[in-house]
């Protein structure tokens, strides 16, 4: 396994809660989220990867959609929120995640 195959990994098992973290700010729509983390290259991701993880999201409750007219005559867009059940879940995943980070901490010796 070469540098980007573990990158690919990580990507894989952090988008979902890099996503739910940007729903939680705002309602998104698909492109705002995938220009919002195009600026982070270790989650960028294809509309390919991002829409079938949303659809996914809604289907498990976890996010609702709504769609928007938008200004200047551009098509309507449909934006994702949280539910409660998408807060609740978030939730965990932020208790799994500072676990996880600090076990990587207490393992480099920090």
């Amino acid at each position: 396994m070469d540098i980007e195959d573990w990158k690919s990994q990580i990507k894989r098992g952090t988008l979902e809660f890099c996503i739910l973290l940007m729903i939680r700010q705002r309602p998104s729509y698909g492109y705002e989220i995938i220009s919002t983390l195009e600026k982070y290259p270790i989650v960028a991701a294809k509309e390919n990867t991002i829409y079938p993880l949303l659809r996914r999201l809604l289907k498990e409750g976890y996010i609702s959609s709504s769609w928007q007219e938008s200004v200047e005559g551009l098509p309507p867009r449909k934006y994702y929120s949280m539910t409660d059940a998408g807060l609740a879940y978030l939730s965990a995943m932020s208790v799994e995640w500072e676990h996880l980070l600090h076990a990587i901490h207490e393992l480099r010796g920090e």
